[in-house]
């Protein structure tokens, strides 16, 4: 598989993804996307929009789907009504555990600390690390053998016992070597930690002004679900669609982009009836994991699970997660792309009671010690009314939440790829290439002259010119045409066209696959059509 060092390299190489202010130091958990890395992102939103919202057929009835549905789209504020998060239990419920390290003064999410029990010299202990997961048995060896007072020559003395596990796996905090420390029982119990980024509103710095940058994007389309309801005379099934960015101030983020505190979020919210409601959702479970392998994530790197009963949320009576073996991750595990959840009535009537108890069989509104609601909801009717049957019911909701960050990660460690191919002398040598979808690719073709003469590049800037109102391309005359495919492959281009000798007497020009190396001639008046009819 893939070394991840090796593509973290070409991302800052090539310019797909910078370290956030890494002029001073960098800011753990957030990343600036490049010139190849935003077009590269971009491709991958437009084509989620275009495949779910844009181009979806109102009038017929996709292979699949119980019915004929529409579609439909909001751009909500990051910023919301405080309400807004207590009636939807972010403010109760949103958070992760973490853990403080008596001695380092570090602090650990507590489900990501890993380690191995290991004995020696008659002692027993955990030692736990956050190495990513190639260095793991590296670092708890290491530090292993400094723990004990052992050289490197004497880690035969060391005894492992059993694979690694994560701390809360862990019985005995006592023996447990912390991640960044050199004694025992250094780490506190974990206690909760809430994931939302506070602000504060207007002049007032007192709690009056509070509230809270949005950690997911889907609240906004619940409280708007009236409005679109009104405006624009919309009926149930139907589906709202938002991408916006998202905020979780993660404990411990790592893993490169896959878990950062600003992110952003394709998701969409789709309403229908309670009768109908599992049906849609084994519609939406299926057609949004198609859409990743059209894409090209194909093979067993990619899979769909569904969600044990005791995994699910309080509301929910479904959900699956799209899965991908992200390098960074130990061999056999998967990190989530996309969750499609059965969300049932809990959003919908949580904003119109409040907030729902997540304890109660049936769902009931959270009392508070005055036998009052909570977190009171806004009171606000949100109930559908059919027009054509009269029966009025609070819809169901199935909800597939992707992240296009996680997205872009996947679709990178998916197109990298080493193989062989001819250098400008003929010699094969290793060629780094990004195997990308041509639909996501950041750059569609380069245009190239053979040399910097004979007319040769008059033709390649008026091939260049009649297909950038069309697509991305770019322009290169600079070294050997050799070195000029090898800097397109590693930005994913898919074609290059090269105006050779032959094309100033005929009008012809190379067209070269990224993938197959094949390479054809083409009429110069032909080239607009013959990459549109390439890239699909």
């Amino acid at each position: 598989m893939m070394e991840m060092e090796k593509l973290v390299s070409l991302c800052k190489r090539r310019g797909f993804l910078f370290q956030s202010s890494e002029i001073y130091g960098g800011l753990n958990g957030f990343w600036d996307y490049g010139p190849l890395g935003v077009e590269l992102k971009r491709n991958i939103k437009d084509a989620w929009w275009r495949d779910m919202v844009t181009g979806h057929d109102d009038l017929s009835v996709p292979a699949g789907a119980p019915s004929a549905y529409e579609m439909t789209g909001l751009d909500c504020t990051i910023i919301m009504h405080p309400q807004v998060w207590k009636c939807s239990g972010h403010y109760d419920l949103f958070h992760d555990y973490m853990v403080d390290c008596r001695e380092s003064k570090r602090r650990y999410r507590h489900d990501q600390v890993r380690g191995r029990w290991v004995q020696a010299k008659g002692e027993r202990i955990f030692v736990a690390t956050m190495a990513e997961a190639e260095q793991e048995q590296e670092d708890v060896q290491s530090r292993a053998l400094k723990y004990f007072h052992l050289r490197a020559k004497d880690a035969e003395q060391l005894v492992w016992d059993g694979p690694f596990k994560t701390l809360p796996q862990v019985d005995d905090p006592s023996r447990v070597l912390g991640p960044d420390a050199k004694t025992l029982g250094t780490l506190t119990e974990p206690r909760e930690f809430n994931l939302m980024f506070k602000t504060y509103v207007g002049a007032l710095s007192g709690e009056e002004g509070a509230a809270f940058l949005r950690p997911e994007t889907a609240q906004g389309i619940f409280v708007n679900f009236k409005n679109v309801l009104d405006s624009s005379r919309v009926r149930v099934p139907f589906g709202i669609a938002q991408v916006g960015k998202s905020f979780r101030n993660e404990i411990t983020p790592r893993n490169f982009t896959f878990r950062s505190r600003e992110f952003e979020q394709m998701e969409i919210e789709f309403f229908c009836h309670p009768s109908s409601s599992s049906d849609w959702y084994r519609y939406w479970r299926d057609r949004r994991m198609k859409w990743y392998t059209d894409l090209g994530l194909a093979g067993d790197r990619l899979r769909l699970r569904e969600h044990d009963a005791e995994e699910l949320s309080h509301y929910s009576t479904g959900t699956a997660d799209i899965e991908y073996a992200f390098p960074f991750l130990p061999p056999g595990e998967y990190g989530e792309l996309e969750g499609i959840a059965h969300r049932g009535d809990f959003d919908l009537r949580s904003h119109m009671e409040g907030k729902l108890d997540e304890k109660s069989r049936p769902l009931q509104v959270q009392l508070g010690e005055d036998g009052k609601p909570k977190w009171k909801g806004s009171g606000r009717d949100l109930t559908y009314r059919d027009d054509i049957t009269g029966e009025r019911y609070t819809p169901h909701v199935i909800e597939p939440s992707a992240g296009a960050d996680r997205a872009t990660l996947a679709f990178l460690c998916e197109a990298y790829t080493e193989d062989q191919a001819p250098d400008e002398n003929g010699q094969m040598q290793t060629r780094v290439v990004m195997k990308f979808h041509p639909r996501l690719a950041p750059v569609k073709a380069a245009v190239f002259p053979l040399v910097r003469k004979d007319g040769m590049p008059e033709i390649a800037q008026e091939i260049y010119r009649a297909l950038k109102p069309n697509f991305p391309v770019f322009y290169d005359e600079k070294g050997a045409v050799g070195r000029r495919y090898r800097r397109q492959d590693e930005a994913g281009t898919p074609f290059c066209i090269t105006v050779d000798g032959r094309t100033v007497t005929d009008r012809t020009v190379t067209i070269r696959d990224r993938d197959t190396l094949e390479q054809w001639r083409v009429k110069v008046d032909d080239c607009v059509d013959e990459i549109r009819r390439r890239l699909v």
